[in-house]
């Protein structure tokens, strides 16, 4: 099964492979077919274990083969067409991490598969996560959001295979990431509004400590104080009476849709009498009450410059662009 030729100018790991997808292709090997150990391949070819390693971890990241801890290497798929496959982890799925998904899968092209995984803001889930999957996969792309001393887990993957994603923390700076720099952006993005925002009372953000960049936080305090604006933090608007003057700043859809039923149920006007700028852009934002005002990366952008620097293997940090959108309410 395994033909090793030699000064024919291909390395024996990839005539192992080739070996290897030659006997799915012709039908020796089907899905569930062990294949010869390590050590087998290793003497009767007189080859370096590494060697032998080598091609079957390749075989292994790809997916096409799999082991089974006390039993050997198996056949877990007969597409070995499958050059390339990637662990894409992300906190949660909503509108603008699909487009960033599909940006993603657009500009890799073909022949190089995907695995998208969630953990949903739960560190022991996002422990599970990476364990269960190391050496299963040719890159890493990780998006920790909020949580904390993810290091711990993330260093047990090769370093020169993980992308960070959106957010990248102290203890994640030595590895390629593209990301946004949250404390600057809102900064930025509200120091630009100024003109509207200074009509308000007071200007309000809704803030979870649980799936919110901390780096929000710290941007809108300094933007604030720095002019002098009245300012409040609130975790949701559950139990929130709405007044008159207040400007709302808001990182999430759900907190979005209530506080327009909230006004509607007191008659109180979008932009008059209640100001309103959404993080992250969306089609149904430019549409719900004449436009809503927002700020927003690019996510088409990032999905592809993350796929660029995997195909291209660039070991770099990329910040990603943003912009203020100015609608109807503000």
């Amino acid at each position: 099964m395994i033909k090793i030729k030699k000064k024919i100018g291909v390395p024996k790991y990839k005539q192992i492979i080739h070996s290897i997808e030659h006997a799915i292709l012709s039908g020796a090997l089907q899905k569930g077919d062990q294949i010869p150990s390590i050590n087998s391949i290793k003497d009767k070819h007189k080859l370096s274990r590494d060697t032998v390693l080598m091609a079957f971890n390749e075989l292994k990241n790809r997916g096409i083969i799999q082991s089974i801890v006390g039993k050997g290497y198996y056949i877990a798929s007969e597409d070995v067409n499958i050059t390339q496959k990637i662990f894409l982890l992300f906190d949660e799925l909503n509108s603008f991490k699909e487009d960033l998904y599909n940006s993603f899968l657009e500009n890799l092209g073909g022949n190089i598969q995907v695995d998208i995984f969630f953990h949903h803001f739960n560190r022991t889930v996002f422990n599970k996560l990476i364990n269960d999957n190391v050496g299963n996969y040719n890159f890493y792309v990780i998006m920790p959001a909020n949580l904390t001393d993810t290091n711990e887990d993330i260093k047990k993957l090769p370093k020169d295979k993980v992308y960070i994603l959106d957010q990248i923390h102290d203890d994640l700076l030595e590895y390629a990431a593209i990301y946004q720099n949250f404390e600057k952006v809102i900064f930025k993005n509200l120091t630009k509004a100024w003109h509207l925002i200074k009509k308000y009372e007071k200007i309000v953000l809704i803030f979870s400590e649980d799936k919110q960049p901390l780096g929000m936080l710290k941007g809108f305090n300094m933007f604030c104080k720095e002019n002098k604006m009245p300012f409040e933090v609130i975790s949701s608007l559950a139990n929130r009476v709405l007044k008159k003057g207040e400007l709302y700043i808001m990182p999430d859809d759900k907190s979005l849709l209530q506080i327009i039923k909230k006004m509607k149920s007191k008659n109180l006007s979008l932009k008059k009498d209640i100001g309103i700028i959404s993080y992250n852009d969306t089609l149904l934002k430019e549409i719900v009450e004449g436009g809503i005002t927002t700020i927003s990366t690019d996510f088409n952008i990032m999905g592809q410059r993350l796929a660029e620097m995997i195909l291209n293997k660039e070991q770099i940090k990329v910040e990603n662009t943003n912009k203020l959108i100015i609608r109807n309410s503000l």
